[in-house]
């Protein structure tokens, strides 16, 4: 239970700075930015409540053993010696993925067939492809590393979002791109194309300090490291209506607004959300101090042409300041033009993020009074 691994918490790409944030608030020690991700250093403990807390991380890979590898014969020996039975139950449905890159071993198939051949013999697995556990074998020139996905399912589903709308935001996008905006849990969040609800429901849950894993079961179960009481400690249950704020969410589309509202109903915010069918020109700030707008429009890619949009964004911008002294703005978008259409003066984006294919920017503002 105690023994201390290097742990990758992957995140998308572009929001690696932000989960070392979050991972250095829930006390993850000296958590490491590299390209994809964070490394961190911890024991079985730590790997489940990086998955149950993380907000921002996509998933948790634990690196449970690495050696020196020149072709695939020593392949083949090296991973039959492999402590398989050390991290998994015996007769255990895995899957196995392999990467190489630089390496002489260039036949990712060919390795991923080795290590599957290593675990039936070793530990009696059956392979199959759509296993809860999966086995990530990366080869890198002639060092190969092997690691379990601890989280099964991508940590976005949190299991409350079943309606979803076109082009949806995976939730760890939407709260690493809250905390970029320097989004806390202590104000008030307007999204005016709310679509499925994404960043009001995140707000909200990060206001009443819900754990993001809570609804959800993980691949972690499955190993013989697992053990429930341990687990059940590290959960823990927040009374609802625990926030005196209310987070606000609109939308032109009704089928959007009625998806919201049955996903913040799952998500067990219902009580501190608001969502309601209206265009952008009727918005107005709700009761109450300034704080964060949030948007991600369309950008035209769908339909080919963005000419239409330049109307929605001034649109936009013209509404917020009137009806949004002192609130600060967050906008999503992959067009600086885009942007520039608000009539807002924004700060330099920082990193691009990728999001459905395409890098996108968070232009942050504050209305002017």
């Amino acid at each position: 239970m105690n023994q201390e691994f290097e742990i990758l918490l992957v995140a998308p790409m572009g929001l690696e700075a932000e989960l070392a944030d979050e991972a250095r608030e829930q006390g993850f020690a000296a958590p490491q930015v590299i390209t994809g991700g964070v490394l961190i250093q911890g024991s079985w403990r730590d790997i489940w409540r990086a998955n149950l807390v993380l907000r921002g991380c996509s998933r948790v890979l634990v690196r449970i053993g690495s050696f020196r590898v020149g072709h695939l014969a020593q392949l083949d020996k090296l991973a039959h010696a492999f402590p398989w039975q050390s991290f998994l139950r015996a007769g255990s449905p895995v899957s196995v993925e392999a990467t190489c890159k630089k390496s002489k071993i260039y036949h990712s198939g060919a390795a991923a067939e080795r290590i599957s051949k290593a675990l039936q013999d070793v530990v009696g697995a059956k392979i199959d492809d759509n296993a809860a556990l999966a086995i990530k074998v990366r080869i890198e020139r002639a060092l190969c590393t092997i690691s379990i996905d601890t989280s099964g399912e991508m940590l976005h589903k949190r299991g409350h979002k079943e309606a979803v709308g076109k082009a949806p935001m995976r939730e760890t996008l939407a709260a690493s791109i809250l905390r970029r905006c320097g989004y806390k849990g202590q104000e008030t969040v307007v999204d005016p194309m709310c679509g499925s609800g994404t960043f009001v429901i995140e707000a909200a849950e990060m206001a009443l300090g819900l754990q993001p894993g809570r609804n959800r079961n993980f691949a972690f179960e499955y190993l013989p490291s697992w053990n429930e009481a341990e687990w059940t400690k590290l959960q823990t249950h927040m009374p609802l209506g625990a926030s005196e704020m209310c987070f606000y969410g609109s939308d032109r589309d009704a089928g959007a607004i009625t998806a919201s509202k049955a996903n913040s109903t799952r998500a067990g915010v219902s009580a501190v959300t608001h969502f309601e069918c209206k265009p952008i020109t009727a918005l107005r700030a709700p009761p109450g101090p300034p704080g964060l707008v949030i948007c991600n429009p369309p950008y035209g890619t769908r339909i080919g042409d963005k000419k239409p949009l330049f109307d929605l964004y001034a649109s936009l911008g013209k509404t917020l300041q009137q009806n949004f002294k002192s609130w600060r703005v967050g906008l999503v978008t992959p067009d600086s033009s885009l942007a520039k259409a608000t009539g807002l003066a924004f700060a330099p984006p920082g990193a691009a993020i990728l999001h459905g294919g395409l890098r996108v920017y968070v232009f942050q503002s504050k209305i002017e009074e």
